[in-house]
């Protein structure tokens, strides 16, 4: 009886979260719920009763599921899942057709359903340090993506497809299996940022000609090589050619230059 009522109570919002969804009684002026590292198990059904919301952050939780009812939120633009337990994408988020901008970071996904194509107005996607093997393909169908994260799986190759994606600016893929550098992103001459840190790729071909590009971070690869690139084109990796790359640095290093890159992106977005 007794782990009936404590799996009981494990589903049950936190005390935190009840009393501020009732001191909430209106929309908050900023059109903004924030309920991230409240140790939800679940999410209040009276959460989804504010229908004008376009933020939700639900960050740093223990969700691995949503309720129906969130299908309310049709004006919903950001939605923040990062650091929860999901393990397959609820189909719930897939009905938010206003979405921009979607956080999935550190959870348990191994696969995207069919119906995340409906999420045509998508720009941001994050997928990283989850359990993919295979990359979605499904991300091919959203037409779209501008920023796609999906560093820190445990991806092999990309597919030809992904070069569907003519709004594709910036695409993050450190920590992954890659052996090769992947052939379908020597086609997108649109990309302004390629990440392919810690792979484990032997021999970069020349990127000089992807007239879009200004930075590839490259480091932590077995290679033989730098790429070669166009001038101004800012590398981070072995052999890189600028003053500030040949010192030690580390990952603080591709951080930096990772990060300052993707400020500047989502500012023009």
């Amino acid at each position: 009886m007794g782990n009936v009522v404590r799996g009981a109570v494990a589903f049950v919002p936190s005390e935190r979260c009840q009393r501020f969804l009732c001191d909430l009684k209106e929309m908050p002026l900023d059109r903004t719920l924030d309920l991230s590292s409240r140790q939800l198990r679940r999410l209040p059904i009276r959460a989804s009763a504010f229908d004008e919301l376009v933020k939700l952050y639900l960050s740093d939780n223990h969700l691995s599921n949503l309720p129906p009812e969130l299908r309310n939120l049709q004006k919903l633009q950001i939605l923040a899942l990062d650091f929860n337990c999901f393990e397959e994408l609820p189909l719930v988020i897939c009905s938010l057709v206003q979405l921009n901008i979607l956080y999935l970071g550190n959870n348990r996904l191994y696969r995207l359903p069919k119906e995340l194509r409906h999420l045509t107005e998508l720009k941001t996607l994050w997928l990283e340090t989850n359990c993919f093997t295979k990359f979605p393909r499904v991300i091919c169908e959203l037409p779209n993506i501008k920023t796609l994260h999906l560093g820190y799986n445990q991806l092999h190759r990309l597919p030809a497809e992904l070069e569907r994606l003519e709004e594709l600016r910036s695409i993050w893929l450190a920590g992954n299996l890659l052996n090769d550098f992947p052939p379908v992103l020597l086609k997108m001459h649109y990309l302004e940022v390629i990440d392919v840190d810690r792979n484990r790729i032997r021999q970069f071909p020349s990127l000089a000609y992807l007239r879009g590009l200004k930075l590839v971070i490259y480091d932590h690869n077995p290679c033989v090589n730098a790429p070669v690139v166009d001038e101004g084109v800012r590398r981070v990796g072995r052999w890189a050619d600028s003053s500030d790359d040949e010192e030690d640095e580390g990952d603080g290093k591709v951080a930096k230059a990772g990060m300052k890159a993707q400020g500047s992106l989502e500012e023009n977005e």
